[in-house]
């Protein structure tokens, strides 16, 4: 779906799911102002297009043995088509890895990695991360303090 044609009520239903993913559907469409028939038929309509990618719990990485958290950056010695495919095959395959973006600039990539603490961390980067080939140069940061992480995108800017 072009993101043009979502009107202000798609903007809101996705607003509220974003804060409150388990909200009944009955009080989805009170806040919104449609009927429940309508309102299940939209938010049928944003899951279908790829909109509402997923619905998910929120965890925190501490309360379940994941204390340390880092960002890695990386960078490939080859950046070619199939070096591209082998390091992002292989860092899919990576649980430790809970996110991995693409980057312009000196690095390639920058991976969130979340482990249980730093022999963890340690285990990772020698037997998965530097074992990989086509790894040129891995830079790390590890997160002492989280600040702000904002889990909904800021949508209401877009309602013009």
């Amino acid at each position: 779906m072009d993101a043009n044609r979502l009107d202000r009520t798609d903007l809101s239903l996705l607003a509220i799911l974003q804060r409150e993913g388990r909200i009944s559907n009955a009080e989805l469409a009170e806040r919104v102002r449609l009927s429940a028939s309508a309102c299940l038929r939209r938010v049928q309509r944003l899951e279908q297009d790829g909109v509402l990618a997923g619905y998910a719990a929120l965890i925190d990485p501490a309360r379940v043995g994941l204390g340390l958290q880092a960002f890695v950056r990386v960078q490939l010695a080859r950046h070619d088509t199939d070096a591209i495919a082998e390091f992002t095959q292989r860092v899919a395959a990576w649980d430790e890895v809970v996110a991995c973006h693409a980057l312009t600039g000196d690095m390639d990539y920058l991976l969130h990695v979340a482990v249980q603490d730093l022999a963890h961390f340690s285990r990772f980067l020698l037997d998965h991360l530097l074992n990989a080939s086509g790894v040129a140069d891995v830079n790390s940061s590890f997160v002492l303090r989280t600040v702000k992480q904002a889990r909904a995108l800021p949508l209401r800017h877009l309602a013009g």
